[in-house]
């Protein structure tokens, strides 16, 4: 959302915050789904040989697909 629709749509008690209201504010992911899904064997030995958490970037390269598709 741009500064203007956050502005807008905010309610009253929510305007005119001090600058440092939200500075401790911490976000916080979705809750994540285990399922079992098969890829192929290269797709996963390469996001593997990237380093730990290769499944979080996996995640995030679907993601990024997602918002693309979303856009059109």
């Amino acid at each position: 959302m741009s500064e203007e629709e956050i502005e807008r749509t905010s309610p009253p008690e929510l305007q005119n915050l001090s600058a440092d209201f939200w500075s401790e504010a911490v976000v916080v992911p979705p809750p994540k789904r285990a399922i079992s899904l098969r890829v192929d064997k290269d797709v996963l030995e390469w996001f593997r040989a990237r380093g730990p958490r290769y499944q979080t970037h996996m995640n995030a390269v679907l993601r990024a697909y997602v918002s693309r598709m979303e856009e059109r």
